[in-house]
């Protein structure tokens, strides 16, 4: 399984489906074919480095590779194929229409209206999403001792946790950013969760 990969970006080729890119990346003496989501690829320049966290596909004698700026989307997007009648196309367009954030908020709140602004993606099929990933995460629950609004801490707690992150990496999450000044100042939970993403995205690098 490849879970990880660094290289330099040799181009980017605009798919017919406009919610995703085939990204060509030299890792070494080899070049590689991922697919990315548009607004992953919008940020990207040729002939930077930079690390991908992948999903390796393997559909009878073809092999599709999907690379993701975080090991949090990665995750996302693996529960997301999981779902009855969500392929990776649609998975891709969930966030890419949404992003991160926003997408798992949709999912973790029900937001039934939300999820459908996705090209493709209906009522049962965003009721199905919410049901199943958000039942998931009734196996996961567990306390968290930072000092947080209950309500507020819960949410953070609900949406890592539904990223793919351990209970042990949500906790210290929340414990090394509930010191922070500039969170301290508001309960949005947009701030905390990219907050979160960002610190847990800078400790995986160190690993």
């Amino acid at each position: 399984m490849i879970g990880s990969i660094r290289g330099r970006v040799l181009g980017i080729e605009t798919d017919r489906k406009p919610v995703s890119c085939l990204l060509y990346l030299e890792v070494g003496n080899l070049g590689y074919d991922l697919r990315v989501t548009a607004r992953h690829a919008s940020s990207l320049v040729v002939n930077e480095t930079i690390q991908l966290f992948t999903h390796l596909q393997i559909r009878e004698e073809e092999l599709f590779l999907f690379g993701f700026p975080s090991k949090a989307e990665r995750d996302l997007f693996r529960q997301l194929i999981q779902v009855s009648g969500v392929g990776t196309h649609m998975a891709l367009a969930l966030l890419h229409t949404l992003g991160l954030t926003d997408l798992v908020k949709a999912i973790v709140t029900s937001n039934i209206r939300v999820l459908c602004l996705t090209p493709g993606v209906g009522t049962k099929t965003a009721e199905r999403l919410a049901l199943e990933l958000r039942t998931k995460l009734t196996d996961y629950r567990s306390g968290i001792t930072a000092t947080l609004p209950t309500a507020l801490q819960e949410d953070i707690e609900m949406t890592l946790l539904a990223l793919g992150y351990t209970s042990e990496e949500v906790t210290k999450a929340i414990q090394a950013l509930a010191n922070m000044p500039h969170l301290q100042q508001t309960e949005a939970l947009e701030e905390w969760l990219r907050a979160a993403i960002e610190w847990l995205t800078r400790q995986e690098k160190k690993l």
